[in-house]
């Protein structure tokens, strides 16, 4: 029978611990319905964008959009976007190992470059040969997650592109979670660089014919830039919003696990005390038997 000091120890340890994280859960709950918020509003702006920009991509020639160029797809920068704080299930994990599986398997033979938005993919690959090799990428860049705004977004974007428009880079693809609801989060792999025009069924590119206003070369130097940083920091709303979701299911279950802990903990306390009070009478029963005898 367990040693009821260390009982009641274990249920005050328990006790303290299932406090702690229905209190995160309470703050991640808060905290996601303003970013589920922010990226339901942003996606449908940001998806007719992508569609105007794939369509508006295959009417014009490579030489008029340096963001479209054909490349041959040896130098390869992976955006991976985490979090910079943990407890939040395999929300960070699966990131790291989609990269990792982007590394070994599909441009295992290409020169790899990864940045990294959050401390845990940082962490992960900080010490590895593909961490960070481009001059122009931007640093410091888990600082992001603290103000998400899209300026501050679209300034990581804009070094990014600048880094592929000095052909840096060959081609840039994002992985990231997509944000599906409070309990299930979608990991992405998106091709962001260059821009991928709309492809027909039977694999033939779709032409569409545009009226250009106020004409072509502006639209091209002010939609298609504007539309990729706002694909940018769709991705990072995502992202965060995946993130106090994935945290407030993982703090929901530990708490409901700690909750289920303590009853069998509180169920062994009153056994082995109802074990200790019988032997304590056994023992003066036998004392009282022993003295009359």
């Amino acid at each position: 029978m367990p040693n009821l000091k260390e009982v009641r120890t274990r249920i005050s340890s328990v006790n303290s611990t299932m406090q702690i994280t229905s209190a995160m859960k309470m703050v991640s709950a808060a905290k996601l319905r303003k970013a589920q918020d922010a990226i339901t509003q942003m996606r449908p702006y940001a998806e007719k964008m992508q569609e105007i920009l794939e369509g508006l991509s295959t009417g014009l020639d490579t030489s008029e959009n340096v963001y479209a160029r054909e490349t041959k797809g040896e130098k390869i920068l992976i955006v991976a976007i985490t979090s910079n704080r943990g407890l939040c299930g395999a929300f960070n994990s699966q990131i790291i190992k989609q990269v990792k599986n982007l590394i070994g398997g599909e441009y295992k033979d290409k020169n790899v470059t990864i940045l990294t938005f959050g401390k845990k993919a940082e962490d992960a690959f900080r010490r590895t040969e593909y961490f960070i090799k481009g001059t122009l990428l931007p640093r410091h860049t888990n600082e992001i997650f603290d103000d998400l705004t899209f300026e501050n977004a679209s300034k990581a974007a804009t070094k990014v592109m600048d880094a592929f428009e000095k052909k840096q880079f060959d081609k840039v693809v994002l992985v990231y979670n997509s944000f599906k609801n409070a309990a299930v989060q979608v990991v992405k792999t998106e091709q962001w660089l260059p821009i991928q025009p709309v492809a027909a069924e039977d694999g033939a590119q779709v032409s569409s014919d545009y009226i250009f206003e106020p004409n072509k070369e502006e639209i091209v130097n002010d939609l298609i830039p504007k539309t990729l940083r706002t694909q940018f920091y769709k991705a990072l709303l995502d992202s965060f919003a995946s993130e106090h979701g994935a945290r407030m299911t993982a703090m929901h279950k530990a708490t409901d696990n700690a909750s289920d802990l303590l009853k069998d903990l509180k169920l062994t306390y009153n056994k082995a005390r109802q074990a200790a009070i019988t032997t304590e009478i056994l023992e003066i029963v036998g004392g009282a038997e022993a003295l009359n005898g």
